[in-house]
């Protein structure tokens, strides 16, 4: 018997979840040591979702203002902090990361919104037999609506250059 007939099988989604955990933990302590520059209180959560590491600063005090300052008007300072958030991991890691970073909520409650846009902009294309351009939207919120309209059957795709990049939804077929 040679040594890959003794060796125990390496399973590939195993080692993948493990780097994903080990971005998780890399971008949580990076963020701790934010809200502790910033003096705000929130407890992190680390996840693996869809094949990236997810990290949540929630706060059981859902009127805190302090959080909300960090998602900013329509989630900018989000989407900024979870790029230099991104940074920190790669610098630790390596490998450039594709972790999702959410605060107090809003990433959930927009894609909640993006659905029921996205579901009636579906309507629209199904009673009409015309294609529909959805507002300017970030790559988070172009993913969200792609993935229902996959679901509903129909085709999407991105056009435009940043910041104008935006969904456009054809009827079936088309």
């Amino acid at each position: 018997m040679n040594d890959a007939e003794t060796a125990p099988a390496v399973d590939p989604d195993d080692s993948l979840t493990r780097r994903l955990e080990e971005e998780g933990e890399i971008a949580a302590d990076y963020l701790e040591e934010l809200l502790d520059i910033a003096d705000l209180d929130g407890d992190i959560d680390i996840d693996v979702d869809h094949q990236r590491a997810s990290v949540a600063i929630v706060t059981e005090d859902p009127s805190s203002r302090g959080l909300k300052r960090l998602v900013g008007a329509d989630g900018e300072v989000l989407e900024a902090l979870q790029e230099l958030t991104r940074l920190a991991v790669q610098a630790r890691t390596g490998e450039r990361s594709r972790l999702m970073l959410d605060i107090a909520g809003y990433r959930a409650a927009r894609r909640a919104e993006l659905v029921e846009v996205a579901n009636s902009a579906i309507a629209s294309v199904r009673a009409s037999g015309t294609k529909v351009a959805l507002e300017a939207m970030n790559p988070f919120e172009r993913k969200v609506i792609h993935d229902v309209v996959a679901a509903a059957g129909l085709v999407s795709d991105s056009e435009g250059e940043e910041p104008h990049r935006h969904v456009v939804i054809h009827p079936a077929g088309a």
